[in-house]
């Protein structure tokens, strides 16, 4: 399967990164946590008199490099490979990228290391790129063609309501699962049975699901 993941929010922890900087510039300021976002971009979840300083703060020098992996985000991606998985980094740069560009191969080179760096994607429309799955927090992914992938939102506040399959770092490995048998999500999956007893390219589901699985998601 060829696997398409964001790197901001599912990767690196924008929002942690954020409320960390505007606290220390701005402590007399309100910090909007992640839990109460209700807006895809975040400027939008904060006045509108405070845009300049917050474009000030993502596009500053090491804001993006700074950024924290978000937890199991980076094991999730060793294993997807392992398991035979495709593994590729899509993201979008910030249109004032003097910064942003080099930032996010940085990033990915610390954390990942250099092999990783091959592996990364910028474009500004997503769907122009060929995958079987696009994990991203973005509650609708649109461009100029019809995407080849299917969107797994990847779970944040404000995109709660998005018509898609909803996917963290504790589910991933059954979400990847429905979609590569056809499945619709669903609650209540016989779990052992499904480990067991289906099939998947003419391969025991043994052999394909055992690598991953460790039980029902917590």
């Amino acid at each position: 399967m060829l696997v398409l993941v964001d790197q901001d929010t599912p990767l690196a922890d924008f929002d942690g990164g954020f409320a960390a900087r505007w606290a220390e510039k701005h402590p007399d300021r309100p910090v909007v946590s992640s839990e109460h976002r209700k807006s895809f971009h975040l400027r939008d979840d904060y006045p509108a008199e405070y845009r300049d300083d917050i474009m000030e703060i993502q596009t500053s020098p090491g804001f993006i490099l700074g950024l924290q992996p978000v937890p199991g985000a980076l094991q999730a991606l060793h294993e997807m490979q392992e398991a035979g998985d495709d593994v590729w980094i899509l993201t979008s740069p910030l249109t004032r990228y003097n910064n942003c560009v080099g930032e996010k191969f940085a990033w990915v080179d610390r954390h990942l290391g250099s092999d990783w760096v091959r592996r990364v994607i910028l474009t500004k429309d997503k769907t122009m790129v060929r995958g079987d799955v696009l994990i991203d927090d973005k509650p609708e992914v649109t461009g100029c063609l019809t995407p080849t992938w299917e969107h797994l939102v990847f779970e944040a506040g404000y995109n709660v309501g998005a018509p898609h399959r909803r996917v963290n770092w504790d589910n991933w490995r059954l979400v990847l699962d429905q979609v590569r048998l056809g499945q619709q999500p669903t609650s209540g999956i016989d779990w052992h049975g499904m480990v067991d007893g289906m099939a998947i390219q003419g391969r025991p589901a043994s052999r394909v699901h055992r690598h991953w699985y460790d039980g029902p998601p917590r």
